[in-house]
């Protein structure tokens, strides 16, 4: 079993034995089991709280392997409207809601939720589905790089 503890900045020059595709719910846990595609058992122990980015390498407790973690393509809603001042209503409306948000300056983009969808449709927004890499804000109290 491999034990993935410490995270790499992406842009340290490591290079990954193993790549590891996650959804943007499985890179927000801490503790996780899994199996690789090849049947392998990887086990995550990162500190609580950590939210992994795509791009990020972990590394093993014997410094011998290195994950990169990648975004894994899922299915979400890309907002999209007439000006940027209608994607702001729209980031303030589904911030009060407390749902995972990736902001983009040209579309708002989360999980799929028709109450959410109807409300974003009503306020003149078009919304369509896709199946994209998910990279939602980590938020304010979030752990960054």
């Amino acid at each position: 079993m491999l034990t993935l503890t410490q995270r790499q900045p992406a842009n340290s020059g490591v290079v990954a034995n193993l790549t590891i595709e996650l959804t943007a719910e499985e890179r927000t846990r801490s503790r996780h089991r899994w199996e690789t595609p090849s049947g392998e058992v990887v086990f995550l122990r990162l500190p609580r709280g950590t939210v992994l980015q795509d791009g990020d390498i972990l590394q093993d407790e014997s410094n011998s392997t290195y994950v990169r973690i990648v975004a894994k393509p899922e299915a979400v809603i890309t907002v999209t409207g007439e000006s940027s001042s209608d994607l702001f209503r729209a980031a303030y409306h589904l911030g009060n809601r407390h749902v995972p948000v990736e902001i983009n300056p040209s579309y708002l983009r989360l999980s799929p939720d028709p109450v959410l969808q109807t409300m974003l449709e009503k306020m003149g927004l078009q919304v369509v589905e896709e199946i994209v890499a998910f990279q939602p804000e980590v938020g304010a109290y979030g752990h960054h790089h």
